[in-house]
């Protein structure tokens, strides 16, 4: 038997499948061995882990996207605040002031202004 890869998650189908097995041993009454890891007590065991750490999981995917919100929330109001403060340098300040330039804004006498390009004429040859 290959070894498992331990790393990856199962498929749903196959843990439904196995659901559907581990359902079906249940109602066979004469079921015994001596294999210790196919016994119905481990089995039942091993199913309730699952269980447990299904909803385990899920509860801690739950707070991950609630926290995933609330600090997606807090990035946008520290952004719109950086961007209200910046309208209030340039107000208050001038937009060709050092400190609009201190706050990240490119001041007004750096910028290019555009260069008109002359239309090019193409010279036509008649034949």
């Amino acid at each position: 038997m290959p070894t498992q890869d331990t790393t990856r998650r199962l498929r749903p189908q196959t843990i439904s499948q196995d659901i559907d097995s581990f359902y079906g041993l249940q109602t066979i009454s004469t079921y015994n061995t001596t294999r210790a890891d196919a016994s119905a007590t481990n089995i039942q065991q091993a199913y309730q882990a699952m269980l447990t750490q299904q909803q385990a999981e899920t509860e801690k995917l739950t707070l991950y996207r609630a926290a995933a919100d609330a600090a997606r929330l807090a990035e946008w109001e520290f952004h719109n605040a950086v961007l209200a403060m910046k309208e209030v340098v340039r107000g208050q300040y001038g937009a060709d002031s050092d400190q609009a330039q201190a706050v990240g804004l490119k001041k007004k006498s750096d910028r290019k202004r555009p260069i008109r390009k002359k239309p090019v004429t193409v010279a036509s040859s008649s034949t």
